[in-house]
């Protein structure tokens, strides 16, 4: 199960651009909530305790309680708007939820044992292929994130989605499509500087022949002079 968060959030009649601004100039995040078979409500939160939340990893995952007045909702994270260039959330959508419902949401992966993995031992590099995979469970199943050991793999191997340990009732939606679609998650290669340096090295002495010597081959007119 998925850590708690709690928000405290307002409801707001106004609407469109200018006022979404004047909220932000009040340091609010504007945002909706929807779902659960009710009408939409716009609120608006508190931008600085939204931000110190969003800090943590496992708020994108979890299921967060808003108290609007003096009731509280069950919700999810659905969408962040972000500005550009400024560390300020523009807007944020909620999604409430039936704990008898299933719900789609994206788990981040935590990736372990990567300096100990055979392939980075022999010289590769770790690429994470993908840091989240889309989930479908029910509000009490939905897991804060998901464990892959990649200390067995070894160079030019690569981990799949079906390779994921998935807790009771956690199913990933991707696998149901058949076996094409279960997407490489994390792979091991050589670092291409190194394998490039590798292959310079190869051919620089071709098989069967000396590598030159530092010292330079004598002079026409000195070989001459030798002989006589």
């Amino acid at each position: 199960m998925s850590q708690d968060f709690d928000l405290i959030a307002e409801y707001r009649e106004d609407q469109g651009k200018g006022a979404s601004r004047r909220l932000r100039r009040q340091g609010k995040v504007p945002a909706i909530i929807y779902g659960a078979g009710r009408p939409p409500r716009k609120v608006s939160l508190d931008h600085n305790r939204v931000l110190q939340q969003l800090e943590n990893e496992s708020f994108y995952s979890s299921i967060l309680s808003i108290k609007v007045g003096d009731k509280s909702q069950a919700a999810i994270v659905k969408d962040i708007q972000r500005h550009p260039a400024k560390r300020l959330i523009m807007h944020m959508d909620f999604q409430r939820i039936v704990a008898g419902e299933k719900i789609k949401m994206n788990v981040p992966i935590h990736y372990i044992n990567e300096e100990e993995a055979v392939g980075v031992r022999a010289g590769g590099s770790v690429s994470h292929l993908m840091t989240d995979v889309e989930v479908t469970c029910l509000p009490k199943d939905l897991p804060e994130y998901f464990e892959v050991d990649v200390a067995n793999l070894d160079m030019n191997e690569m981990l799949h989605l079906s390779d994921i340990t998935l807790p009771k009732g956690v199913e990933i939606p991707e696998l149901a499509q058949g076996p094409e679609h279960d997407q490489a998650i994390v792979s091991i290669h050589m670092l291409k500087v190194a394998a490039a340096d590798e292959e310079v090295e190869a051919e620089a002495v071709p098989e069967g022949e000396e590598a030159p010597t530092d010292e330079a081959p004598a002079a026409e007119g000195d070989a001459e002079k030798d002989e006589g």
